[in-house]
């Protein structure tokens, strides 16, 4: 079952990270792979990695967008990042993750000066459903797989929603470091469940179809807290090649913004 008792495939550690640091690379675990390929992570592994490095003292990240331009291979990565428009109260941030040399991912970072401001009260959110009240569905795999989402990430579904076709209505946990010992920070968590849109509210089967999203991006009112992330997940798929997965994100306290994913569809050869 995938949960907080992950499964674990033979020899690894439950707190074996997602990533480990060899000089200035991260060296992807099998807790990184996707589900598409043996040798290619799942998005929200690097997704996450790279929201690390786009965090900065004193601001808030507001949006984040990736641009998936090759398949990120489970090998040694290397991920630059820098400040392209510095400012007192708003900022621009990039990074580049690349792969032997190869750039196969790029991410633009919407960083915001924390500040104090008095606002009207505004209406709150109704609380979600706690993530005990959902309930794991385990993805269908070998028992002893590793992979980002089968042993990194406890998945609970709510309602009537499940791995199976149509909207999801679920939670997201990391289970393991993201960076040999270290935990993510709740931008990285929350990042790492954005990914998971596409994949939760599908519309066609696995087996007899693509739908790789090409990007991500999330924008975010309020910054995440806690460990659990919610997706109210959606799939629009077009006869054209083109789709739209969109998630509403929210967090034990309420909601906390939106994500959208490009889709690249195709029927498997």
């Amino acid at each position: 079952m995938v949960g907080t008792e992950a499964r674990r495939a033979p020899g690894a550690a439950l707190t074996e990270p997602i990533f480990r640091r060899d000089g200035d690379a991260f060296v992807p675990t099998g807790h990184a792979r996707g589900p598409w390929h043996p040798g290619q992570l799942h998005g929200g592994a690097p997704a996450a990695l790279v929201g690390e490095a786009l965090q900065e003292d004193g601001y808030v990240v507001a949006r984040l967008t990736f641009d998936f331009l090759a398949p990120v291979p489970l090998a040694p990565l290397t991920v630059t990042a820098h400040t392209t428009k510095p400012g007192r109260n708003v900022q621009l941030a990039e990074a580049e993750v690349a792969a032997d040399g190869t750039t196969v991912l790029r991410a633009r970072a919407m960083r915001l000066r924390r500040g104090e401001v008095a606002l009207p009260p505004a209406e709150a959110d109704d609380p979600p459903p706690p993530p005990e009240t959902g309930r794991h569905d385990p993805f269908p795999a070998p028992q002893d797989s590793e992979g980002f989402h089968l042993t990194a990430m406890d998945i609970r579904f709510v309602g009537d929603t499940s791995f199976g076709l149509g909207p999801a209505f679920a939670w997201f946990r990391l289970t393991r470091p993201l960076i040999d010992d270290e935990p993510p920070s709740p931008l990285a968590r929350t990042l790492a469940a954005a990914d998971f849109g596409n994949g939760v509210s599908r519309t066609v089967d696995f087996e007899h179809y693509l739908f790789v999203n090409t990007d991500l991006t999330v924008h975010l009112h309020r910054e995440p807290a806690g460990e659990w992330v919610l997706l109210d997940a959606r799939t629009r798929l077009e006869p054209s090649g083109a789709g739209l997965a969109y998630s509403a994100l929210s967090d034990e306290r309420g909601r906390i913004g939106i994500a959208a994913q490009s889709l690249f569809v195709a029927q498997r050869r």
